[in-house]
């Protein structure tokens, strides 16, 4: 009632008066300075492990049991955000379905039995050492060659670089051969094109480095919504004034964020790059000065002089010189290789006019990509493409960098290795490679697959 209230009140404002009168030291000295709980709760951090950004997050966990999972904010990737994946990482570890226990299923048994982990590390061992010993491959001499095709191992990139680095090294102890890895389906053709082209088959930036980047291009990937916290630092680029290219047969989410979308039909990326490498070689030879060119000549193999009987596949429709029809391999690589001087040194002409230095063979390599071909191969409009042409070989300049972004829309390809290669080639004439926000950098599947 409104009489109850009045009392109510009036009791509160007499004792918050009375209150005031003492000494606080007075009043709190008694009370504890934190409120204990009654179950201690405890953090740790870890990586997310449902993409390739390797985001920082932090579990609370209760008696085993992870209660919460939330952004590390020290964590100079994510900086404390995780998108819609890494908000549901608390199922790993509270997946009911998850075993916790060894289970054995007997020769020509359909039912799984629980079993001791030490019988199970045992019998594991027993099976490996009887395999590897009946196996080992003899010559017909005799003799013991010193490894089993009978055993294979199969890796992971679940597993950090020191467990990776021992597991490899107890494969090769025991003789094995077939020593593989998840990253053979998804990431062996950016290994062999990025080692081909500068020595290491990894992306070749930071994703914090994107921001120095003046001009994204994303092929083959929709990082927005595949690598969200990639796309981060792409819009913190567009922020700081960076155009965004996205290529792609669909128009993704990350198209919707693209300054530029190009569509093009799948599969014809060497198409849409060469036609791109094109318009630089053509650019660079016209416009010297809105390039690198001490890069390009000096840091590039793009003076180096080719042996003089060597012929490209614009000299024989497609082919190399050394090529058996018969047999349909290139059995004579007499004429691959450099023109050397008389200390083994390979000869170089600096003004990249020789017509047997690189810069030119891939000119002329290169020269049938004209935009109308292209554009016919690929789908893309006309207007599009040049207006990629002309934005992305503005990197060029040397106080400007470009960097590349792809995933498995490229490495999936069975000419994959051709597509990145492409790739390489064209950061390598614009001179986007060792600078801030250049690079090729591939989205992966898995913080640790490369």
């Amino acid at each position: 009632t409104r009489r109850d209230f009045l009392k109510i009140c009036g009791g509160g404002t007499a004792g918050a008066v009375l209150l005031s009168m003492l000494d606080p030291d007075f009043v709190f000295a008694a009370a504890p300075m934190d409120i204990p709980l009654k179950k201690k709760i405890g953090e740790k951090t870890t990586i997310c492990c449902y993409c390739g950004v390797g985001c920082g997050a932090i579990v609370a966990s209760e008696n085993g049991k992870a209660v919460n999972i939330e952004g590390d904010p020290d964590h100079p990737i994510n900086e404390g955000a995780l998108c819609s994946k890494g908000c549901a990482l608390y199922q790993v570890t509270n997946n009911t379905r998850r075993l916790d226990r060894v289970r054995w299923r007997d020769q020509y048994s359909y039912d799984w039995e629980e079993v001791d982990w030490d019988w199970a590390i045992d019998r594991i061992a027993q099976r490996i050492k009887d395999t590897r010993d009946d196996t080992f491959v003899r010559t017909e001499d005799g003799h013991t060659v010193n490894h089993t095709e009978k055993i294979a191992w199969d890796g992971s990139a679940m597993v950090n670089s020191e467990e990776a680095y021992l597991f490899t090294k107890f494969a090769r102890a025991l003789g094995i051969t077939y020593l593989e890895h998840c990253a053979r389906l998804c990431h062996s053709s950016t290994v062999a094109a990025l080692i081909e082209s500068f020595g290491r088959g990894a992306m070749t930036n930071h994703w914090i480095d994107i921001k120095n980047s003046n001009c994204i291009m994303i092929i083959g990937s929709n990082a927005a919504e595949n690598h969200p916290l990639s796309f981060k630092w792409v819009t913190r680029a567009i922020e700081n004034g960076a155009k965004l290219i996205s290529v792609d047969p669909r128009f993704t989410r990350t198209s919707s964020k693209a300054n530029i979308y190009a569509k093009m039909r799948s599969g014809t990326d060497i198409a849409f790059i060469g036609g791109m490498i094109r318009y630089v070689i053509n650019d660079i030879e016209t416009h010297p000065e809105n390039y690198n060119m001490s890069y390009i000549t000096e840091y590039t193999n793009a003076a180096f002089l080719i042996d003089s009987g060597f012929q490209g596949p614009a000299d024989l429709d497609g082919l190399f010189s050394g090529y058996n029809p018969d047999t349909r391999k290139y059995e004579d690589k007499s004429t691959w290789q450099y023109q050397l001087d008389e200390g083994g040194i390979p000869k170089r002409d600096p003004t990249l006019q020789d017509p047997n230095c690189v810069f030119q063979i891939l000119k002329r390599q290169f020269e049938r990509y004209d935009p109308e071909t292209m554009c016919k191969i690929t789908g893309t409009p006309r207007e599009i493409y040049d207006e990629v042409c002309r934005t992305y070989a503005g990197t060029g300049r040397p106080d400007r960098a470009g960097t590349i972004i792809y995933a498995m829309g490229a490495t999936q390809h069975t000419n994959a290795v051709q597509m990145i290669r492409s790739y390489a080639i064209l950061q390598l004439l614009l001179g986007n490679m060792g600078v801030a926000g250049g690079g090729i950098n591939a989205a992966r599947g898995q913080s640790n697959v490369q």
